[in-house]
């Protein structure tokens, strides 16, 4: 897998720089000016085609997400049929934002740019921003200046953690990130303002199109949000007769289904189970639909009590199961005394007044529990999944939550025992990639290291990506790429050089260079590696050429 090899022929029509698979259900198309990427984005949205996904916009770059390798290159023939000379229309509001400019990098950006503390408040406060286009997370809009005087790198190491309402410049962008998620951008401030509300009518309050102004306060004391007795509870358990209560919900509990694909535009990702085998296999065996809401759980560790008789499976991990009486059901008729121990990837009764206990996985990560009928609650745009990077979504389970149980659909059976394909944890784990959309970014000998060392989970993982760490990679270029979207399956590389592997709750945008892709059918795997976990890349066939040869990159 070289670069050589990576590189595409050149698109005939005159307003495409080139089209850059990215992985093998996207492509990445490269235009010369953000007209031409705004003029693209609204042609497909407008009119979208078979198989199409996801659009998502950036400085120079329209990421396409399709639902097969046909329909990807089925797009890039469509994408070089376009007239991209075609303006986009769009609206704009103004908003002004106001600020508190104590950011931890507010130093750091003052020396990057030559200017004092308050020289770096008065360019920004001094300039009308432009939202070009939205992406990374919900209500994440990328900013555009008037001048390039703040005009700063990333820093060199993502932190794993930026507060709600953190204002930050990150090359020749401004942006305000709406919760708390990794991040790379210099942090100069904070704000209180909503970036992103699914109360509204529109739920980002800055869209693309739009102008903002920050305008700079002093910080102000602010009254802490205190529990109100009983908060912890979930409302109405006591009364709560049907459905499922959680007694204990170990490390991480969410309720998952298949996700929400096709809002990656408002910096949404699909998010969903990240194994989404295991949980097609839990709905089956209790005679669902594969994509209804279940429950996924993070090294086993939930107590979960039936308070109407339900029908359950679990799969994915290796996991011991009991089931015993609840003691705090003391109201509940009991028909069973036993001690059950029901087996994983089988369907199994728990009955009312029972209590299941999800023990540690002795091989794989994630478990998956399917109920007959399937998850029941509101939804959050057309999926119960949750999302822990852009919040969407219900919370995490906590202890007391009540779980609501669907009706099972008329004439549903529960299906017979199946087998959870669990990576063996004393060997390193092999996972396919095809060439990155920037694999060009890297010589063909730090390819080679790439593919041939054993890289290891590291614990700082999670829904959003397996960070990596092994020999550091070395880039082949100087300078910031451009943010560009970026899928599930991407493997990063910052300029440190330990790997980021994108998962699930990925951003939806990113601005370091991508040099290969887990292909689709190799995420399952993925999800079921626990940190200590060594992993190896190998080259997986290139999928058809979707392009011409590029011309130079804009990015280079």
């Amino acid at each position: 897998m070289t670069a050589q090899q990576h590189e595409t022929r050149t698109a005939q029509n005159a307003g495409l720089t080139g089209i850059r698979p990215a992985g093998d259900r996207a492509i990445l198309v490269e235009l010369p000016s953000l007209d031409a990427v705004l003029s693209l984005q609204a042609q497909l949205n407008s009119h979208p085609q078979r198989g199409q996904v996801d659009v998502v916009a950036a400085a120079c770059t329209v990421l396409i997400t399709t639902d097969s390798p046909q329909a990807a290159q089925a797009l890039a023939a469509h994408v070089r049929s376009l007239d991209l000379e075609e303006p986009a229309e769009t609206a704009s509001t103004l908003v002004t934002i106001d600020v508190v400019y104590d950011g931890e990098d507010l130093d750091e950006v003052a020396a990057l740019t030559g200017l004092d503390r308050r020289g770096v408040v008065a360019a920004h406060t001094g300039q009308l921003w432009t939202a070009a286009f939205a992406g990374f997370a919900p209500g994440f809009a990328y900013l555009t200046g008037q001048d390039s005087s703040l005009e700063v790198p990333r820093r060199r190491s993502p932190r794993t953690a930026v507060p709600a309402g953190a204002v930050a410049l990150g090359g020749a962008y401004s942006a305000v990130y709406p919760r708390q998620s990794p991040g790379g951008w210099q942090l100069i401030g904070r704000t209180d303002a909503a970036m992103w509300d699914l109360g509204r009518e529109s739920p980002a309050l800055v869209r693309p199109g739009d102008t903002v102004r920050f305008n700079a306060i002093r910080a102000q004391a602010t009254v802490p949000h205190h529990q109100q007795p009983g908060a912890g509870k979930a409302p109405g358990e006591d009364q709560a007769t049907e459905g499922l209560a959680v007694r204990k919900p170990g490390l991480q509990a969410t309720i998952q289904d298949l996700g929400r694909p096709g809002y990656a535009s408002l910096g949404v990702s699909s998010a969903g189970a990240m194994d989404r085998g295991a949980l097609r296999r839990a709905n089956r065996l209790v005679g669902n639909g594969e994509g209804d809401a279940g429950l996924e759980l993070l090294f086993g560790g939930l107590e979960l009590v039936a308070l109407s008789d339900q029908v359950l499976a679990v799969t994915g991990a290796a996991v011991p199961l009991e089931i015993t009486p609840d003691e705090q059901q003391a109201g509940a008729e009991r028909r069973t005394t036993a001690v059950r121990h029901p087996a994983c990837d089988a369907a199994f009764a728990l009955l009312a007044g029972e209590r299941l206990t999800v023990g540690a996985p002795t091989a794989g990560l994630r478990s998956y529990v399917g109920v007959r009928g399937g998850l029941g609650g509101p939804d959050a745009l057309g999926s119960r999944s949750t999302d822990t990077m852009s919040g969407v979504g219900p919370e995490p389970l906590q202890a007391g939550t009540i779980l609501p149980v669907r009706t099972p659909r008329l004439g549903s059976i529960v299906g017979h025992p199946e087998v959870s394909p669990i990576p063996d944890r004393n060997e390193a784990a092999v996972l396919r990639v095809v060439p990155g959309p920037r694999q060009d970014w890297f010589s063909d000998e730090t390819l080679r290291d790439f593919l041939q060392q054993e890289w290891t989970v590291t614990p700082q993982s999670n829904r959003i990506g397996l960070r990596l760490n092994g020999q550091p990679l070395s880039r082949g270029r100087d300078g910031e790429l451009a943010s560009e979207g970026t899928v599930r399956g991407a493997v990063q590389v910052p300029p440190e050089g330990q790997p980021v592997l994108f998962l699930s709750d990925h951003p939806v945008t990113g601005g370091y260079p991508v040099i290969a892709v887990v292909v689709h059918s190799d995420l399952d795997k993925a999800a079921q590696l626990p940190p200590g976990t060594t992993v190896r890349f190998a080259a997986a066939p290139l999928p058809a050429e979707p392009t011409e040869t590029p011309k130079e990159s804009p990015h280079a």
